[in-house]
């Protein structure tokens, strides 16, 4: 069953041993992969805009141009030798398509695609990439939140779960996380919070909350987000 993730880059754990070959260095492509260069994981980027392909050449560990829809070509680039893959194309739902269900067949254990819309993903998924990520999606979210004023991040955490990090509501002010109740009550959890002039500490049951406070909630996206209008 595929993974949906409004957001973000994959998150998986990659060993010295593994690679990963990444098809459509736009913007998100180009991120993910130099990212994961700089890591020290062994990367092939592809696409076929040639200048994309001259900026990243000694960026990634290799970089070519060539069309990732054509099996022929994956294969002369040992493409089914890899561990992982990323389909970063967006704009050409067809190239995205072609390329993600090559992956597919070749068993390449781990599949990532980028979808811009939800019939894309949908797509996706019904080839059998294993993670469809919504980037475009997610900053739309993020941004739109961010511009109430009340929330400094927001996280889609996938599955339906986001992280907020945001001033206390004044309604909330001088009471104990305990005994607000947020889970059991809110299905919130307060993971973490940073007085005025402190760092952060972990959260617990016997900490008052005051005014300028910031904490960090988890929980149910809808729940989650509806922290800051709390009464």
């Amino acid at each position: 069953m595929a993974e949906n993730i409004r957001g973000g880059a994959p998150r998986t754990s990659l060993s010295p041993s593994d690679s990963v070959v990444v098809a459509g260095l736009g913007r998100f492509g180009s991120a993910l992969a130099i990212e994961l260069a700089q890591a020290g994981v062994d990367v092939l980027g592809i696409d076929t805009n040639p200048e994309i392909v001259q900026d990243l050449s000694g960026v990634l560990t290799h970089v070519v141009r060539a069309d990732s829809t054509k099996k022929e070509v994956l294969d002369q680039l040992a493409v089914p030798d890899f561990t992982h893959a990323v389909v970063g194309i967006g704009s050409d739902l067809e190239a995205s398509i072609l390329t993600a269900s090559w992956f597919v067949r070749f068993g390449i254990g781990k599949v990532w695609a980028k979808a811009i819309t939800d019939p894309h993903g949908q797509i996706l998924e019904q080839i059998g990439v294993h993670h469809v990520v919504y980037p475009e999606s997610d900053m739309g979210r993020r941004v739109a939140h961010l511009l109430r004023g009340s929330i400094a991040d927001y996280q889609d955490l996938g599955g339906g779960f986001a992280m907020i990090t945001a001033t206390v509501p004044p309604s909330l002010v001088g009471s104990s996380i305990a005994t607000i109740g947020l889970r059991s009550k809110h299905n919130v959890n307060v993971t973490a919070v940073r007085k005025r002039d402190a760092g952060w500490a972990h959260a617990d049951g016997d900490m008052v909350l005051d005014w300028g406070d910031t904490v960090i909630v988890v929980g149910p996206a809808e729940k989650a987000e509806r922290f800051i209008d709390m009464a």
